[in-house]
């Protein structure tokens, strides 16, 4: 990857986007200390969110040549950032991937960032990204993930990517379709998000989750993972080899864990303000238009894997005991007990790598569709 560039045009009173040039010489980068502040790569646009206060919303579109005509912008991707609240490398990864894909002339990557205020930035900092500003909308490093509000109760962080899709097609009239992916922490954002996304009729809305720590359920039913009918070790499944047997569990284990079905790893005890019920939340997941990727890598305690960061709770363990293997059996939950038409990529080679895994062949497919 030899350069990225970015264009600014500002476009109405909505989003932006912006011209830089970052080179990369070896390819995109991935670690912390590698990845350019975000003020280097992208300026960015903002979304009022009321009294709640602003969102801030880092937009770029990798450009070639000359100035593009905002209506050739066709589609959209969203990325969004994961625990320490990386915006700068999720926007890399997206506008790589796009890139890659020979997208770049009519795709615009978007990344908002979910801010927190300078005391809790010390649990979810990520180097290169600003800090609060006076006027922005809080969360905790944790609530965004959920669907949480704001620190003063006004808005949660569902509906302001309601507010960020409803804003593009006045910005990009020619948007079509708005991707909206996330990986690691930002999956499980993603993943609980579309069961209860504002309604659009302007755009075609896709989801793309990828390797999420856990995964939201629409009943009590968990995975045993299964060889020739019956019940096999879980490190037997890496290969996609396992089928998978679904019952609630009983007994000890029930009692062990009386909080598996709750919100955020299922959908007992929703928030009020989610106001969309379970059965109708269910609906809504399972006709939505859903790709699951996962690194065939991202699994055990191996290098690059993360496992020190997993999610190890009992509600967490009953979905599988790492990520690819959570993801494997929730794709074959949603074929079998949702009846859902989504889709499953591996992409080959990648651990808990977003770099890797949004630049494999596999995967740009399920980021820019045709």
């Amino acid at each position: 990857m030899r350069g990225y560039r970015f264009r600014l045009r500002r476009f109405g009173a909505g989003l932006s986007v912006v011209s830089v040039v970052y080179l990369a010489p070896s390819g995109l980068p991935v670690h912390g200390k590698d990845v350019p502040a975000l003020a280097d790569i992208a300026d960015d646009s903002s979304i009022s969110l009321g009294s709640s206060g602003i969102l801030h919303l880092y937009s770029a579109r990798l450009a070639s040549g000359a100035r593009v005509d905002p209506g050739g912008i066709r589609s959209a991707l969203i990325v969004i950032h994961g625990h320490p609240r990386d915006a700068n490398r999720v926007l890399l990864a997206g506008a790589g991937a796009a890139q890659q894909a020979g997208r770049a002339s009519d795709t615009v990557v978007l990344a908002p960032l979910f801010q927190v205020s300078r005391s809790e930035a010390r649990r979810c900092r990520f180097p290169g990204n600003p800090a609060a500003r006076h006027d922005d909308a809080l969360w905790t490093c944790g609530s965004w993930i959920d669907g949480g509000r704001t620190e003063d109760g006004g808005t949660s962080s569902f509906t302001a990517l309601d507010r960020i899709i409803a804003d593009i097609p006045r910005s990009w009239p020619g948007v079509r379709t708005v991707t909206v992916a996330g990986f690691s922490a930002g999956a499980q954002f993603v993943q609980r998000y579309i069961g209860f996304a504002g309604s659009t009729d302007a755009v075609r809305v896709r989801y793309v989750v990828s390797d999420p720590g856990t995964w939201l359920y629409f009943d009590a039913q968990r995975p045993t993972p299964l060889i020739d009918g019956k019940p096999t070790d879980w490190a037997r499944c890496q290969d996609g080899s396992c089928a998978f047997g679904w019952k609630a569990p009983g007994g000890d284990v029930a009692a062990a864990c009386p909080q598996a079905n709750s919100w955020k790893y299922g959908t007992e005890n929703l928030p009020a303000d989610l106001a969309v019920s379970a059965q109708q939340a269910r609906a809504r997941y399972a006709a939505a238009d859903v790709t699951y990727l996962e690194g065939s890598l991202d699994t055990g305690d191996r290098r690059g894997a993360f496992f020190k960061i997993l999610d190890k709770s009992c509600a967490a363990d009953l979905q599988g005991p790492y990520r690819l293997e959570r993801g494997l059996a929730y794709s074959d939950y949603a074929k079998r007990v949702l009846a859902a038409d989504h889709r499953l990529v591996v992409a080959p080679g990648c651990a808990h790598d977003i770099a890797c895994v949004f630049s494999s062949k596999a995967s740009l497919e399920a980021l820019f569709p045709h």
